[in-house]
């Protein structure tokens, strides 16, 4: 038996919204008709999810081992953002990280045959800071 959503699976998205969904104008609608086309709306979200539901069950899996809710918060790293001291110096000065892609200057040197732990900034003997002098408690 065939009905909309299993035509709705063979069909790409494109093609299904385009044969299956009325373009309708929703500025020229009135409020009453916008709160039932929001209804309606609703009804076939909740419809899917429940078959949707039920064909993972038979499968052997749940909504919580899927994702949970439907509307997840990404959360980023603690560290994103963070300025990190450089590892690694090139013969020109350049610096990376350690973080992200490998740069250009470190990835030619390493293809001409050198070793990454040529590249490593000693951490023994820091670079210079400017110092500034503190003021003595009276």
């Amino acid at each position: 038996m065939f009905n909309r959503f299993n035509v709705a699976c063979a069909l790409t998205p494109s093609t299904y919204w385009s044969i299956a969904v009325a373009k309708i104008n929703l500025s020229r609608m009135d409020f009453a008709s916008l709160i039932t086309l929001r209804k309606q709306v609703e009804n076939t979200l909740s419809e899917r999810r429940t078959t949707l539901e039920k064909q993972l069950a038979a499968l052997g899996g749940s909504i919580a081992s899927v994702g949970g809710k439907v509307a997840r918060v990404t959360r980023g790293s603690k560290l994103k953002g963070k300025k990190v001291a450089p590892k690694y110096r090139g013969a020109g000065g350049e610096t990376w990280a350690g973080r992200g892609a490998t740069p250009r200057w470190l990835t030619a040197a390493i293809k001409e045959g050198k070793k990454l732990e040529d590249f490593l900034i000693d951490k023994a003997t820091p670079a210079k800071k400017a110092t500034t002098r503190r003021r003595k408690k009276k």
